[in-house]
């Protein structure tokens, strides 16, 4: 069986699985949190990091799943419509989490500041591998960056299922791609 074939039968398994939660089967349910739990966590922490807040969200993506179930239509994949959900999520908690920076800017406490100069000691002393550099480098992007590269690069999306998820232009996704690569090249350099 192609990988191609194995999707389309996956999908149609995922969707069998949804008719039965709509009509109030908990396994069913259950079972489509296991299948999709590695990949919402993957999204999460790729957009939160691993925080206390990256699990609340994933819970929190698969109760939104759940509520919204019986409205569900099957328009979209349901990996693609649960990964819309915990971006949506991930970038409501960046909003609050940047609320909460500039009120510590006028407090006195620049917190971001002191987490860059943390890493880049952490990293002279030889202390971070590659793989933690580059996921705090991402975790460094504005939210619209960030949000491409964890959907394109580390999720595996498309370019056009990125652009569906995020709900923005094709050009806009291939636009903050290239320039989300470019900082990253730049952080990471400083970082070394």
């Amino acid at each position: 069986m192609t990988k191609t074939e194995q999707k389309v039968t996956r999908e149609a398994e995922a969707k069998t699985l949804v008719q039965q939660a709509q009509g109030g089967d908990q396994a069913a349910f259950a079972e489509l949190v296991k299948r999709y739990e590695g990949q919402i966590a993957a999204t999460v922490i790729g957009m939160l990091g691993h925080t206390p807040e990256a699990d609340d969200i994933g819970q929190e993506t698969f109760i939104r799943f759940y509520k919204a179930l019986r409205n569900f239509r099957g328009d979209a994949e349901v990996g693609t419509y649960l990964t819309r959900i915990a971006i949506n999520l991930s970038l409501n908690e960046l909003k609050k989490r940047k609320r909460k920076h500039i009120f510590s800017l006028f407090s006195g406490n620049d917190q971001q500041e002191d987490r860059i100069k943390s890493i880049a000691d952490e990293d002279k002393e030889g202390h971070r591998d590659t793989k933690e550099q580059v996921q705090q480098a991402i975790q460094m992007l504005e939210p619209n960056f960030r949000s491409v590269v964890v959907l394109r690069m580390i999720d595996g999306y498309s370019t056009k299922e990125t652009a569906e998820i995020l709900n923005v232009p094709l050009g806009t996704v291939l636009s903050r791609l290239k320039r989300a690569q470019q900082k990253l090249q730049k952080i990471l350099k400083e970082l070394n």
